[in-house]
């Protein structure tokens, strides 16, 4: 991870007593090139009442006739929405609005699982033979050509509200209202769903219509999309009306999400609010979620919001339980070395399969596809990236051969496919992968005051706000913290908290899920990166730092090291000049599994650089490779041993070898890949059976024929010890396990003899 700071234009004197800014107030605002009198009057002014005229949007004018026909007609109108957040608030504000109008209004929302996204065939044959003479689609629709030609043939005219690309043949609809549609006049091109059905309902009611901004927030925050621009008025506008709504339905989730009125903000929109609205969709029809928006009775959206909470609570046990098995699955298979990840189980509930392969990828660092198999025997699955690593560019020329259906973006991706295909896909992701180039960049805002830091800074912070998609929230940088002290958080410890002192102000500063973070390394951290927020404990409201990033460094010490034993620290700091590797095939699992910059990372026998700062980041094979290495001249050398390519961790035992070569004989014409499935059975890993079955072949008690796998009929009785490959192996994982092992001591004495005698 490289780190940048952000530069914009200053902004001048009289801005800054124009409006009253703070110097931490004035710099934010500069950076996101908020710096003329026009854009901060725009920032901390503008309400809804300053947006765009709605008719500038394409088809607007078409569209709001047409709608206004069929309510003057008493023609039968379907809203057809989607089922995640901003599809759901989308509806709502949709529906709302018509049934203010008199319109003889209903909803659609796809069903994930039998519809699946978007337009669908079956649900459009079935609205229209329910008697609708008027579609109106809302967050989808852009590719629904097939569909609404269906419509328009039988008579129903459709009209497209729409966010999403569009594609090179667009539907014959009556109207396509679209934020982004080529050559349009509007002024804003990044709505979400509900901001496009929010924009259509202001012109239907010639209205600013405030008391719809609440769902248009939640929608506009839940999708993603730009919180700048016109976005910045629906966000912070929408803000102030949620935090007293009337509306029984919010009241109510809000309150199950342990939320208080009045202090509601966008953090608890996009982690506590819209997560819930997407549960219903992951897990259950997402009409329940409109319902529950749409309802006017408290008692009746109680019951709806706590079915809601219990589908949201189904769905973290649900995220959690796939994702321990994908783990378990990577074990059994072997499969710590692929460079990436295809996980497949019939079995997984298909509503969970994108929050697990996020957070796949955020613990191993690999590309990783996560597939189940659906009632009609598809296999449906999601995929998620790194940094660096365009998926759908990799995935794209597979999908004539691979999919039914696909589609995504760099760094996630939606698919379908038949059974039988998924170990083609397997194979051909794999051959897909490519190292990514260089490292992904953030970047910060500048470093923290801490001279005169208190809740008054937070405040100033939140008047550059409300934060999300294109007005990030503010990152500070803490360079050379004195850490005072530290201890870890959590049910499994899993969180760190540290004081950190400077210019005689003391900040606590929490890191989720670094337990990585050892006191060891703490001496090396040389900047942190954290975000400002605010920690209410016992009614007492103090400032607290969100740890985001860390740069490391070598420790400024009074008497240098030449040699530092890290083998204890699994993390990888990455501030060394060179990695070195021992084995090439450790090249790519280094540069992923540890965010190194892949030309920092070479081979031990193609280096020959003097004085640089280095790791040996994997295991030597043997005491001469390891007496070699040491021939050069380091800066500093630090020890760490992480990666190997050892077949196995440990020779298996003698039962093992017996198990297997009995399943072979009861088991014959099994290929080796079959063995996968044969693993967990055996209660061995994949590694451990390859093992053994290369020893049983060179001592001739199996063999090979076209493939497959068979045992021989009286073979020599030999010692396993008679294979070379098992020995071989044998001293191999005795020598690396002592150099793991090895007393710090012992092995630095070692090291610093070796590195003198040249």
């Amino acid at each position: 991870m490289d780190w940048k700071q952000r530069s914009g234009k200053e902004l001048a004197p009289e801005l800054i007593e124009k409006y009253q800014l703070s110097e931490i107030e004035a710099k934010l605002l500069a950076q996101r090139n908020l710096n003329t009198d026009e854009q901060l009057d725009f920032w901390f002014n503008a309400t809804e009442e300053d947006l765009a005229e709605p008719t500038l949007m394409h088809d607007m004018t078409k569209a709001v006739e047409r709608i206004n026909l069929a309510i003057d007609n008493g023609e039968k109108i379907t809203i057809y929405g989607d089922y995640d957040a901003d599809g759901i608030t989308a509806t709502s504000i949709m529906m709302e609005t018509l049934t203010i109008l008199g319109a003889d209004v209903h909803f659609y929302i796809p069903d994930r699982f039998r519809d699946g996204y978007g337009p669908n065939m079956a649900a459009y044959q079935k609205i229209v033979a329910d008697g609708t003479k008027l579609i109106i689609t809302v967050d989808n629709g852009i590719t629904g050509v097939n569909e609404v030609a269906y419509a328009k043939e039988h008579g129903v005219d459709t009209i497209i509200t729409d966010h999403h690309k569009i594609q090179e043949e667009v539907p014959d609809s009556y109207a396509i209202v679209h934020c982004n549609y080529p050559g349009q006049s509007y002024p804003f091109d990044d709505y979400c769903g509900a901001g496009v059905a929010y924009t259509i309902c202001r012109e239907l009611m010639q209205d600013p219509m405030t008391e719809l901004l609440d769902l248009a927030m939640i929608g506009t925050i839940g999708d993603m999309v730009k919180v700048s621009g016109e976005g910045h008025i629906i966000v912070k506008q929408g803000l102030m009306v949620i935090n007293q709504t009337e509306r029984p339905g919010l009241r109510c989730l809000i309150k199950n999400a342990g939320l208080s009125f009045g202090q509601i903000n966008e953090t608890d929109i996009g982690f506590n609010i819209a997560p819930r609205l997407n549960a219903v969709g992951r897990l259950d029809n997402a009409e329940l979620a409109v319902d529950l928006l749409l309802s006017e009775s408290e008692e009746e959206a109680q019951e709806i919001a706590d079915r809601v909470e219990k589908l949201n609570d189904q769905r973290k046990e649900l995220t959690e339980q796939v994702f321990k098995s994908c783990l378990e699955q990577i074990k059994t298979n072997s499969w710590q070395t692929k460079k990436t990840l295809v996980i497949y189980d019939p079995n997984f509930h298909e509503g969970v399969l994108g929050l697990v392969a996020n957070k796949i990828v955020e613990h191993v660092r690999k590309p990783t596809i996560v597939l189940t198999k659906n009632d009609a025997g598809i296999v449906k699955g999601s995929g998620r990236s790194i940094a660096g690593f365009n998926l759908f560019e990799a995935l794209d020329p597979m999908k004539k051969e691979l999919f039914l259906k696909f589609g995504g973006h760099d760094f996630a991706c939606g698919l379908s496919m038949e059974e039988s295909k998924v170990d083609d896909l397997r194979q051909s992701f794999e051959k897909s992968y490519q190292t990514p180039a260089s490292s992904m960049t953030e970047y910060y805002d500048f470093e923290l005051p801490f001279s005169g830091l208190s809740t008054k800074t937070m405040a100033e912070i939140k008047r550059v706000g409300p934060f999300g998609t294109d007005n990030e929230e503010p990152i500070f940088s803490i360079s050379h913290p004195e850490i005072c002290s530290c201890f870890f958080m959590g049910k499994d410890k899993n969180h760190i908290k540290l004081t950190v002192a400077k210019d005689n102000t003391k900040l606590e500063v929490v890191g989720f899920n670094k337990k990585y973070l050892t006191r060891t390394l703490l001496p090396y951290i040389d900047q942190l990166f954290i975000q400002l927020g605010e920690n209410c404990y016992r009614k007492q409201v103090k400032l607290q730092g969100i740890m985001k990033g860390i740069v490391f460094a070598a420790p400024q010490l009074s008497v240098a090291q030449d040699v530092v034993d890290l083998r204890q620290e699994k993390y990888v700091m990455g501030f060394a000049d060179k990695y070195l590797l021992f084995d090439e095939k450790n090249k790519a699992v280094a540069a992923n599994r540890y965010d190194l910059d892949p030309s920092k990372i070479t081979l031990v026998n193609e280096y020959d650089d003097e004085g640089e700062v280095a790791v040996f980041l994997d295991a030597p094979h043997n005491q001469n490779e390891f007496d070699l290495a040491l021939n050069n001249h380091f800066g500093q050398l630090y020890l760490r041993f992480l990666l190997d390519q050892l077949p196995v961790e440990n020779i298996p035992a003698k039962s093992a070898f017996e198990q297997v070569l009995k399943y072979v004989y009861q088991h014959p014409g099994l290929a080796a890949e079959d063995y996968r499935q044969v693993a967990p059975y055996l209660g061995l890993d994949y590694n451990s059976i390859l093992f053994i079955l290369r020893v049983f072949f060179e001592l001739k008690f199996i063999k090979m024929d076209q493939d497959k796998i068979y045992g021989i009929k009286n073979p020599l009785k030999q010692p396993l010890t008679a294979s070379k490959y098992f020995s071989a192996t044998s001293s191999q994982i005795n020598f690396v396990q002592q150099l793991r092992k090895m007393a710090s001591s012992k092995l630095l004495m070692y090291v610093n003899e070796q590195l003198k005698l040249h």
